[in-house]
């Protein structure tokens, strides 16, 4: 299995890891320290791990700030300082919340309910349900947006969006006839409400319409590069993530 310890205290780092290795309840063929949010949010866009440790408090801030900026259904036990956390984590997979400093007693018991949980969960049904509503349309998607054009309001169609993009603390809008706004949303959210059919979330800080993109470059089975017009001022290469490139492709395919 391969364990991800987002941890930004060396001697933590080090006592979990010593523990890791000794115990016998899962098998560890890798683990892979993230010392700060940035790390961890740079690793998760394009890679993965079947279990991740993770404090609340970071040198760069709150760990519970990279499920803003990435989707995790990977299964977590924090281990933190702070006992004031434990009702907000558990909206996210979270299997235990261990206090320090802690025993190996109670990294074991947190491990069988890893194996528990683990062993006794189909995700077939809920893997089919997501794939359901990502190819149905839901009638309440967004068709219009209004964006602000100096003291104006402007309302944009679905049809003349080429894509959103996060840059900074705003999200802008691009029309296919190149005017960019700032529209009052966020990428995590405004997703949620985008027809799948139209637009996808290529990485964190794109999301495009099927119709803005020209010439699709496959430089590896991992690296994928999107050619779009208009061509985006802040960015002259755009690559799908490496863990967005199988559904992206369906998606054009569709």
């Amino acid at each position: 299995m391969k364990i991800a310890i987002i941890e930004d205290e060396l001697l933590a780092v080090n006592y979990l890891k010593d523990l890791l290795d000794k115990q016998n309840i899962i098998p560890v063929t890798e683990i892979v320290v993230l010392r700060s949010k940035k790390k961890a949010i740079d690793f998760f866009e394009n890679n993965s791990a079947d279990l991740i440790f993770m404090d609340i408090h970071l040198g760069d801030g709150m760990s519970l700030e990279i499920f803003e900026q990435v989707e995790l259904f990977t299964p977590i036990i924090f281990i933190t300082a702070f006992d004031e956390y434990a009702m907000r984590v558990f909206k996210h997979f979270t299997i235990d919340y261990v206090l320090k400093p802690f025993e190996e007693e109670d990294l074991h018991q947190a491990l069988q309910k890893f194996v528990s949980i683990r062993n006794n969960f189909d995700p077939e049904p809920l893997l089919k349900s997501i794939s359901t509503l990502r190819q149905g349309e839901d009638p309440e998607m967004m068709k219009r947006f209004m964006v602000r054009e100096g003291n104006k309001l402007r309302s944009v169609d679905e049809q003349n969006t080429a894509y959103f993009f996060a840059s900074g603390k705003y999200l802008f809008l691009t029309t296919k006839d190149n005017q960019t706004y700032i529209f009052d949303d966020t990428i995590k959210d405004i997703i949620q409400k985008l027809n799948p059919q139209v637009f996808f979330k290529v990485n964190r800080k794109f999301i495009i319409n099927k119709d803005a993109i020209t010439e699709i470059i496959k430089h590896s089975s991992q690296k994928v590069e999107l050619k779009l017009s208009p061509e985006p001022e802040v960015s002259s290469e755009i690559f799908i993530s490496k863990t967005q490139i199988t559904d992206c492709l369906n998606w054009l395919n569709s």
